[in-house]
């Protein structure tokens, strides 16, 4: 399985939050690209780098930091949060992202996304599968659908969707443990690459979500917490 530390932009820091609230915005380095390559330094090839600022401004905003991150490490990101429009996936790419995950294009948009996905590929492209008690959230997790997750993730799976990360917003930032049921239902209905996001807490966690099939799993603030040691991560890799 592969394991891939989060880091999130705001401010141009390195920050995380609770359940996506920005009010709960905790700074835990001034350098991203500094935490990146700690990251690289012990083992770990993936990151997952999201743009909090381009998630409510609705456009990429911290394109340097992710410019700086796939100029000075080797690692393989997938970037997130402001991808509204096709320009937006020209930013992302150009400045050194191998994948993108998009949520709210999908959710609003799904015809702009499925095109998007026939355009780059569905190696390019994530599906951002965010939901809270089940129900889909977009725009920076403000607003809340009535789709449920699994029906939403088997809609994009027709259309040809292999990657999808899916987020238990309840999860977030709360260092309880994953949401190891919900990943479970998603598994055995659906044939996607599921990587797992939130809540994460323990080298545990992250053997169950192995042995129930996810592809892949992201973990943020137990790192940052020191609840993970990194490089007892590095040695899964």
């Amino acid at each position: 399985m592969r394991i891939i530390p989060a880091i999130d932009i705001l401010n141009g820091k390195c920050v995380r939050l609770t359940k996506g609230n920005y009010s709960t915005s905790k700074i835990y380095n001034e350098n991203p690209l500094e935490v990146a390559k700690e990251f690289e330094a012990n083992g770990i090839r993936y990151l997952h780098l999201v743009d909090l600022d381009g998630a409510r401004s609705h456009r990429i905003i911290n394109q340097k930091v992710l410019f700086d991150i796939a100029s000075g490490t080797n690692l393989i990101i997938d970037f997130g949060g402001g991808i509204k429009h096709t320009d937006d996936l020209t930013i992302a790419f150009n400045n050194g992202a191998n994948q993108v995950t998009i949520g709210s294009i999908a959710v609003q948009e799904p015809d702009l996304f499925n095109g998007w996905m026939k355009l780059y590929g569905t190696n390019k492209i994530i599906l951002g599968a965010d939901c809270n008690k089940r129900k889909i959230m977009s725009m920076g997790w403000e607003k809340e659908s009535d789709l449920d997750v699994i029906d939403f993730i088997k809609s994009f799976q027709l259309q040809g969707v292999k990657n999808v990360v899916c987020t238990d917003i309840s999860k977030d930032g709360m260092l309880t443990g994953p949401s190891t049921d919900l990943y479970k239902e998603i598994l055995s209905e659906c044939q996607v690459n599921l990587i797992a996001s939130g809540g994460v807490v323990s080298l545990n966690d992250i053997e169950i979500l192995k042995t129930i099939g996810c592809e892949a799993v992201i973990i943020g603030k137990a790192i940052y917490e020191g609840r993970i040691n990194i490089k007892d991560l590095g040695k899964l890799c």
